[in-house]
C-alpha cells in the first residue's frame, strides 16, 4: 500500500480497472476523486470518499479508471495519454493531503 501511495505522492500517472480500485481504497487516494470500477466496488468506494460514476473510463488528474476487460482499449487510450503528460502535480498535492 505505501508503493501505491508514493505513486499518487510523486504525481505519477496511475491506472485501475476492474477490481484494482480496492488497492486505491486501502492506500488511502480515493477520497474526493472521481472513478469507475468494477459494479460490485460501488459501496466501498463510496464508503472511502470517492464518487464512482459507470463510464467506460474516468481520468481524474492522472488516475485513469475503467469497468471490466471490454473497456480495455478506452483505458489503455486515456492512460498513455496520462503518462505522455508527466507528472500531475494536483495528484501528487491530494496525496501529500492524505498522508500515508
Amino acid at each position: 500500500m505505501q508503493f501505491v501511495h508514493e505513486l499518487f505522492e510523486q504525481g505519477n500517472p496511475v491506472g485501475a480497472i476492474c477490481h484494482a480500485p480496492w488497492m486505491l481504497i486501502e492506500a488511502g487516494v480515493v477520497r474526493d476523486r472521481t472513478v469507475t470500477s468494477w459494479p460490485s466496488l460501488r459501496t466501498d468506494l463510496r464508503n472511502a470518499g470517492a464518487h464512482r460514476v459507470d463510464e467506460e473510463v474516468v481520468v481524474d488528474d492522472g488516475l485513469v479508471t475503467s469497468r471490466w476487460p471490454d473497456d480495455i482499449p478506452a483505458f489503455n487510450k486515456k492512460l498513455i495519454e496520462e503518462f505522455a503528460e508527466g507528472r500531475h502535480e494536483a495528484q501528487a498535492a491530494r496525496a501529500g493531503a492524505t498522508g500515508s
